[in-house]
């Protein structure tokens, strides 16, 4: 194989590798009794050991920019 095929290879597979990775960070944490803090049906939420979720806030929703266009944040 190609060097450029085996680097196109390693980058197809980066989002399952970081699907993963990140799972496993979150049961570890968990495990370890800590708690966690996740985005889930438009909430950020706090998520504990025991399977507690405390809502933080709100998620904006994502917005449509145009390229070369600025956003102003607060």
């Amino acid at each position: 194989m190609r060097r450029n095929e085996e680097i196109e290879e390693l980058e197809r597979r980066f989002p399952e590798l970081a699907v993963s990775a990140f799972a496993r960070a979150r049961a570890r944490a968990l495990s370890a009794g800590l708690s966690v803090v996740e985005a889930q049906d438009g909430l950020l939420c706090e998520v504990f050991p025991d399977g507690r979720r405390k809502i933080i806030n709100p998620v904006e929703p994502p917005q449509r920019l145009v390229w070369g266009s600025r956003l102003i944040l607060p």
